[in-house]
C-alpha cells in the first residue's frame, strides 16, 4: 500500500509540474530531442549499434542451435528420453546374450516404488 501512495504522489507532483511548464516547454524539449536524433553522428552510432545487436542476436541464435539442434516441436518430442535409450541399450545387450533378461541390471531393477 505504501508503494501505491508513493506512486500516486509522484504522479500528482509530475502532473502539476508538467502543467506549470506548459506547452512552450514541451515544444522546446521536442525540438531539442529531434535535433539530437537527426544529428549525423547519432545516426551513425545508432546504425553501428543496430548492426552489432543484429550480429549478436545471430551469434546467440547460432550457438543455441548448435547446443540444441531442434528444428521443430515434432523433432523435439520424437527424441527418446534417457530412460528409453537405457532400455533400448539394455534390450540389445540382453538379446546378444551378454546379459540375462530380468537380471539385476535391468532398467529400473534397483529402483523402489
Amino acid at each position: 500500500m505504501r508503494y501505491r501512495i508513493t506512486f500516486a504522489a509522484g504522479l500528482a507532483i509530475g502532473y502539476v509540474l508538467g502543467a506549470k511548464a506548459g506547452r512552450a516547454r514541451y515544444e522546446q524539449l521536442t525540438r531539442s530531442a529531434r535535433k539530437v536524433a537527426d544529428s549525423p553522428v547519432v545516426q551513425e552510432v545508432a546504425g553501428l549499434v543496430g548492426a552489432q545487436v543484429g550480429n549478436a542476436g545471430r551469434t546467440v541464435y547460432d550457438k543455441a542451435v548448435d547446443r540444441m539442434p531442434v528444428t521443430s516441436l515434432r523433432d523435439f518430442l520424437a527424441r527418446p528420453t534417457d530412460e528409453e535409450i537405457e532400455f533400448v541399450e539394455w534390450e540389445s545387450r540382453s538379446s546378444n546374450g551378454t546379459q540375462p533378461r530380468g537380471g539385476k541390471n535391468a532398467p529400473g531393477a534397483g529402483e523402489e516404488n
